[in-house]
């Protein structure tokens, strides 16, 4: 069986300077657009939604090697780290389909 790997990122956000939900979802719309469209990153919303300066989202990257993958989720996490230097945490979980699968 070929080598697959999956990173999932859940990204914590916070928008101090958002006044309203519509502010926030501009904010949120742009960062998903560059992950997606600068890095590749499958990336959504899943948390936060009602709330106006706060959203979590689950971004994936997937990969035939393990070395490669972790780059590209470090290059990630340090593009979010360099957007946002004090308004954002990311968790990152690494696994192989072999764990998935069980």
């Amino acid at each position: 069986m070929p080598d697959a790997y999956v990173a999932l990122l859940l990204i914590h956000l916070h928008f101090p300077e958002a006044g309203s939900l519509k502010a926030k979802r501009k904010d949120v719309a742009s960062v998903k657009a560059q992950l997606r469209g600068r890095m590749g990153v499958a990336v959504a919303e899943v948390g936060h939604q009602d709330k106006w300066q706060r959203a979590t989202l689950a971004a994936a990257l997937t990969g035939g090697s393990l070395a490669l993958l972790e780059r590209a989720a470090d290059r990630v996490e340090r593009y979010l780290l360099e957007r946002f230097p004090e308004s954002c945490w990311v968790e990152r979980t690494v696994a192989s389909f072999d764990e998935m699968s069980g």
